[in-house]
């Protein structure tokens, strides 16, 4: 006996499970003692598609037995019907979970500020797999057990299901027939999204729309306090008349216990923006103030682009080239060479060599042979000098529950005064005295205001921001003219930054992205006992982010990492719902008796069009807020990955729905065609 038509007018009895799961995942991501934050919450919008879908599966089938059960004049109960039904797609089920799961392993094992983004995400989206799978598993039965054995006997599909399969049916066909242009529209899609993918450009985290700036204004070392005190209070007049800026703060150097050291050069600047503002506009207005004050090293960053900065390179700057060696002097020439090789690249902002002057300092040259006619060494005339001109701590005290150290130091009229300090007096060994300038020259030698080492090597830096430009390209610019210029032995550049960082990250996804597609192909093999299926499944795999790509391209052409998640995700989604097609076919060949042609490969494909097509719109209208409100702030990270995934949800459902039905009639039968 054929089998009845599947009915789909009571899918929404699967919708009573959806909630229980990410009710489920949110209440293990609290127990864990998490927070609930964006990146969460686009971790279980995400995962909605594949929750519903889990639903549905179940319910349909379930549905689909009981009617056959209730044809044959019910010879089981509904209970053994209903466990049966659901044992059925139990192993697709599970083995799409497993997937999705390692497909997002990569996501799992980020380093650094992009593991702190993105490990939330990944984190909630896989746990509200495995709690939609547990529901599959448990409750969904039980309410199919309880509501739908008293459903309506006869049932039909909703207008819209029916309409669907009408039109689903005059254009399968026509597919199936042509199976060799399907295929070469198959590579061809490949092929040309993958050159476009090389041509995107490439961001490290998007630019973060925040209310909060902040500025440094570095002037040459040595600047009066005074003078950078009439800078700053200019600079507060003109951004206090800026409308909507809401308040204004700044503080000049720092002090020697500090957490960063610096003179009255350095200077910075926070004001703060009502969130009522049109923002672009505002932060024009802002940058053109700020780029009213030439001579001096000025920028303009949000308070969580700054940190990122600091953290990724130690300097707030978004591209850095690190130059080492050993020479001062040679350093300071390769930096200018370096600074002026990058000054023409298009969307450099920002450029500055670390600032270095001579500044006038202290030395004393002690003479040996003269120290030892005294019966002092080295040792001990460089000691004397230093607790007289540095001071020394020789004890502490307490009063009052503080501290204080107790310090022995040389007078100020002593300090301050070279030929005062010729003449101080240190104790021989004899008992006796002699002045600092009968064993040692004192003299005012020019030194270099900062030295800085990183591994025993002296390096210097030339920084740079991106303006107007994405990233990638900038940065691939610099890397460029930078290897065009003459480096002397023992001296090299080190690039670092923002755009290091994304490479490194980038690289690390691919390669663990190749585990985990050695991964999907040992569970598809192990699932289709079919190298050819396994084989058909993940070459196939690639065209669905072919519709992630073309979003890319659409919305501005520029990946971040974001976008790089995205695309993973919708590789997690398309391969569940191709396991998910596969294991119908292949259950309707084993299970039901079905002979391979072209009425099995037109009912499988109708009976898992709406569960596809219920995941991928399900998927999408939860995201479809987020990419409507564009890249407006709070959204800087979730709206290009949403932008990525409603792309490739597009094609991975034309890959489910389209493509894998005409492979699978090519290359799918295990015996003789029997075409229809």
């Amino acid at each position: 006996m054929d089998d009845p038509p599947p009915s789909h007018g009571n899918s929404r009895r699967g919708v009573l499970a959806i909630p229980t799961s990410l009710i489920a995942a949110a209440l293990v991501l609290h127990y864990r003692g998490g927070t609930i934050n964006t990146m969460v919450l686009a971790g279980l919008i995400i995962a909605l598609g594949e929750v519903v879908d889990d639903a549905i599966i179940d319910v349909e089938n379930i549905m689909r037995r009981l009617r056959l059960n209730r044809a044959a004049g019910n010879p089981q109960s509904a209970f053994q019907v209903v466990l049966n039904a659901s044992l059925e797609v139990r192993s697709a089920v599970v083995y799409g979970s497993i997937i999705v799961a390692l497909v997002l392993l990569p996501v799992f094992l980020l380093e650094g500020l992009s593991g702190s983004f993105f490990r939330p995400l990944a984190f909630s989206y896989v746990l509200a797999i495995l709690a939609s799978l547990f529901v599959a598993l448990t409750l969904t039965p039980a309410l199919s057990l309880l509501l739908l054995p008293q459903a309506t006997h006869h049932q039909t599909d909703a207008p819209l299901v029916r309409w669907l399969k009408l039109r689903y049916e005059k254009i399968l066909p026509r597919l199936i027939q042509q199976p060799k242009r399907v295929i070469a529209s198959l590579v061809g899609s490949i092929v040309v999204a993958l050159i476009a993918f090389q041509f995107l450009g490439e961001e490290f985290l998007p630019h973060f729309k925040e209310y909060d700036f902040l500025m440094h204004w570095v002037e040459k070392p040595g600047t009066s306090l005074q003078a950078m005190e009439r800078i700053t209070e200019r600079a507060s007049q003109e951004l206090r008349a800026i409308p909507g800026v809401r308040n204004f703060g700044s503080h000049i150097g720092r002090a020697e216990v500090a957490d960063e050291v610096v003179g009255p050069n350095f200077t910075e600047l926070w004001i703060s923006l009502d969130p009522q503002v049109d923002y672009e506009p505002t932060v024009a207005k802002i940058q053109q103030v700020v780029d009213g004050y030439p001579g001096l090293y000025r920028d303009l960053l949000t308070y969580l682009r700054e940190r990122i900065k600091e953290v990724l390179t130690g300097a707030s700057a978004t591209l850095v080239v690190r130059i080492y060696g050993e020479n001062l002097d040679v350093l300071r020439e390769q930096a200018e060479e370096v600074r002026a090789a990058i000054a023409g690249i298009e969307g450099v902002a920002d450029l500055k060599v670390q600032p270095q002057i001579l500044v006038p300092q202290v030395e004393v040259h002690i003479r040996p042979e003269a120290a030892a006619r005294f019966g002092l060494t080295p040792g001990e005339v460089r000691r004397a000098a230093t607790v007289l001109v540095k001071g020394m701590k020789v004890g502490e005290f307490y009063e009052e529950q503080k501290v204080f150290d107790v310090v022995v130091w040389g007078a100020p009229q002593v300090r301050d005064n070279v030929e005062a300090l010729r003449d101080l007096m240190i104790t021989t060994p004899t008992g006796g005295m002699v002045p600092l300038r009968d064993v040692a020259d004192i003299i005012i030698a020019p030194t270099p205001n900062l030295i800085t080492r990183e591994a025993a090597s002296r390096y210097t830096e030339v920084t740079c921001n991106v303006r107007d430009r994405d990233l990638g390209s900038v940065a691939r610019d610099i890397e460029k003219n930078v290897s065009s210029v003459h480096f002397e032995r023992g001296y090299h550049p080190e690039f670092l930054g923002e755009y290091a960082a994304q490479q490194a990250s980038k690289n690390r996804i691919l390669m663990l992205s190749l585990l985990a597609v050695i991964g999907i192909f040992l569970i598809l093999y192990t699932d289709f006992s079919s190298l050819r299926l396994a084989l058909l499944v993940l070459l196939s795999l690639p065209f669905a982010l072919v519709g992630g790509i073309l979003s890319v391209i659409l919305t501005g052409g520029v990946l971040s990492l974001g976008s790089l998640v995205g695309f993973v995700t919708v590789l997690g989604i398309a391969a569940r719902n191709t396991i998910m097609l596969i294991s119908h076919y292949r259950h309707l060949e084993k299970e039901e008796s079905q002979t391979f042609s072209m009425e099995l490969i037109l009912r499988g494909a109708q009976e898992r069009l709406a569960p596809i097509l219920m995941t991928a719109l399900a998927a999408a209208l939860a995201l479809l807020p987020i990419v409507l409100g564009g890249n407006r702030p709070g959204h800087e990270i979730e709206h290009p990955m949403a932008v990525v995934i409603v792309g490739g949800l597009i094609s991975s459902t034309v890959l489910n729905l389209l493509v894998m039905p005409v492979l699978y009639w090519k290359f799918g039968a295990t015996g003789q065609k029997m075409r229809s």
